[in-house]
């Protein structure tokens, strides 16, 4: 199978995965983006835990394609992140705006941390 449809499988998952739990968390105008900054941290989680596993028992190519690229790149979302930093900062919510984008960088980055801590220290 050409690796383009592992990538697009797992894509169509996370992206709907995204959309669904936007929908839940919808905020409102102006309040800082739940659903965008959930999405983002559970896909961070989920890339590390996938990194810590392929670290410990490789996985195959289409697997990789499938969950890593596919799924995570689907579930997470930088366009909207940027768009939603622009919307708060075109309001004047400056503050929140400066927030979001500090809170998401550092829990994201602790997100990965903790998933590949999850794989890679069990045997």
């Amino acid at each position: 199978m050409p690796a383009w449809i592992f990538v697009f499988l797992g894509g169509g998952l996370g992206s709907v995965a995204r959309w669904s739990i936007a929908r839940w968390l919808n905020p409102q105008e102006g309040s800082f983006p739940w659903g965008t900054f959930v999405a983002n941290v559970i896909a961070c989680l989920v890339l590390g835990m996938l990194m810590g596993y392929h670290l410990k028992h490789p996985m195959d190519h289409q697997h990789k394609l499938l969950l890593m690229i596919g799924f995570c790149g689907g579930f997470s979302t930088f366009s909207t992140f940027s768009a939603e930093i622009f919307h708060l900062l075109k309001s004047g919510n400056h503050l929140l705006s400066f927030a979001y984008v500090g809170t998401s960088l550092i829990v994201g980055l602790i997100a990965v941390f903790v998933g590949m801590k999850f794989f890679s220290g069990m045997d």
